[in-house]
């Protein structure tokens, strides 16, 4: 991406919440021996404004833990700092 450089970002979805408002949602996917990094984080949100500046950027990153085990991590950017915003654990089950 032209500014930025190669982006890796896995997934991008756009959805509308109940109450009207628009989100981008990029997704990142690491393994089990895939450390999740800010660094990994910061172009997705650079993504995010120069795409779809109109949309709230809610970048996730997926981390499996165990074979039946994923983290859900979401990321927030508050004062031009990426923190943590959430953090879910999911078993993953046969239906």
């Amino acid at each position: 991406m032209a500014g930025i450089g190669p982006l890796e970002t896995d997934e991008i979805y756009v959805g509308v919440s109940q109450q009207g408002e628009e989100y981008v949602i990029p997704i990142q996917t690491k393994g089990k021996k895939d450390p999740i990094g800010i660094v990994q984080i910061e172009p997705d949100f650079s993504l995010c404004n120069s795409k779809f500046p109109a949309l709230v950027c809610r970048p996730i990153a997926a981390q499996l833990i165990e074979d039946d085990l994923v983290a859900l991590i979401e990321f927030e950017r508050i004062n031009n700092q990426i923190s943590i915003r959430d953090e879910r654990h999911y078993w993953i089950v046969e239906t």
